[in-house]
């Protein structure tokens, strides 16, 4: 099938993302995610979807998993999956409304990664008018939880990827546009600090500050940080009263891991800071961590598929491991086929300054396309 059949026009299609881009989505705020949820129903439903909504749990908002219609509907197909969530809080319109200058729009969660979600209902719909099925059945499914880690839904998306054979990944495309096979391990861990209270001014000396000792750890921990491991504090939360010495300090680190064995140690040496010093107790905790997903036969040749792909509709797809975890970690780590960051190319992801290349929306609709017609 010829690409240039389906009727794409990066315009009609950033008419539709502006919405998506409008509905802030921060993961904390379940009522909001929800939003966002209701907003990808009205597509998929109008795409041709069956849904099914899913409610959250754990705080966070619900999911939403769509399938679309197909003879041999129930049997393994392709699983596309996506989450709407976002790191920016309510309020970030403000400073970073949706705007389009010098091939570039920007929005908070434009690049990650609403607009690859997009795509991939885009290049269904387009299909669909185009009297097009593909050779395997789609599902959809779109998670509330990826930017904290997927702690609400792993376990459902690594359900439906059993039932699967390929997974598609619309994260956004790395910075020289290639595709991801493959994932670092991400680890997350939460940090406490117990010291003793008293007044700063009156009786400083009695006290022993929970900031001042989790400010030590802080740098000790960051300092950990080598080419094959490493760890990023960011998030801190201490203290009540500025009068009073600090008896708590919480906060949470990130680390990143190439490789299992690289976890391991990772993982040995932030727990080895568990203890008592100058009257302080510091107690480190796991969070929720993705797995490292070291590339199989079978995503190289969906790699290689969509690199095919790729220079039929003009540019040439490049791949790789990643840091930066995403969902494809759990999938690809099953043994599942999985091919991330097939979604659009942008830059300053997670930052006020996050845009997408509207030069790409055509381009990734098209790989999207592709993939879905010729995976079989």
């Amino acid at each position: 099938m010829s690409l240039d059949r389906l009727d794409f026009d990066a315009h009609r299609i950033l008419a539709g993302l502006k919405p998506w881009v409008e509905c802030e989505s921060p993961t904390y705020d379940a009522a909001a995610v929800d939003r966002m949820m209701d907003l990808a129903t009205y597509d998929l439903v109008a795409a041709g979807a069956a849904i099914e909504r899913i409610p959250g749990r754990m705080g966070f908002g619900g999911s939403v998993r769509a399938t679309f219609p197909h003879k041999d509907a129930g049997k393994p197909g392709i699983l596309i999956s996506g989450h709407l969530d976002t790191v920016h809080p309510i309020g970030t319109l403000d400073v970073l409304p949706w705007r389009i200058t010098e091939g570039k729009c920007y929005g908070p969660g434009i690049m990650d990664m609403k607009s690859g979600n997009y795509l991939a209902i885009e290049a269904l719909r387009q299909m669909a008018l185009a009297g097009i099925e593909t050779p395997l059945p789609v599902t959809i499914l779109f998670t509330p939880d990826e930017e904290v880690g997927t702690p609400s839904t792993r376990d459902l998306i690594e359900a439906e990827a059993r039932k699967n054979k390929y997974v598609l990944v619309p994260e956004p495309a790395s910075a020289d546009g290639g595709a991801v096979t493959g994932r670092y391990a991400i680890a997350r861990f939460n940090l406490k600090a117990q010291g003793k209270p008293s007044h700063a001014s009156w009786a400083l000396e009695d006290g022993r500050s929970a900031i001042a000792a989790m400010a030590k750890k802080i740098l000790e921990i960051e300092a950990m940080t080598t080419p094959d491991c490493t760890y990023s504090v960011g998030v801190v939360h201490g203290g009540q009263w500025v009068n009073c010495v600090s008896s708590l300090c919480e906060a949470e680190v990130l680390s990143m891991a190439k490789r299992q064995e690289d976890l391991d140690a990772g993982v040995e040496r932030i727990h080895a800071l568990n203890g008592e010093e100058n009257g302080v107790v510091f107690e480190v905790t796991p969070g929720v961590t993705r797995p490292v997903w070291e590339p199989g036969e079978g995503t190289m040749r969906m790699y290689e598929l969509a690199r095919d792909i790729s220079k039929e509709i003009g540019f040439d797809l490049s791949h790789g491991s990643a840091g930066g975890g995403s969902d494809g970690n759990f999938t690809g780590a099953m043994g599942i086929p999985t091919l991330d960051s097939i979604g659009v190319r942008g830059r300053g992801l997670h930052t006020l300054d996050e845009h997408i290349f509207i030069d790409s929306l055509v381009e990734r609709a098209k790989l999207m396309a592709g993939l879905l017609t010729r995976l079989t």
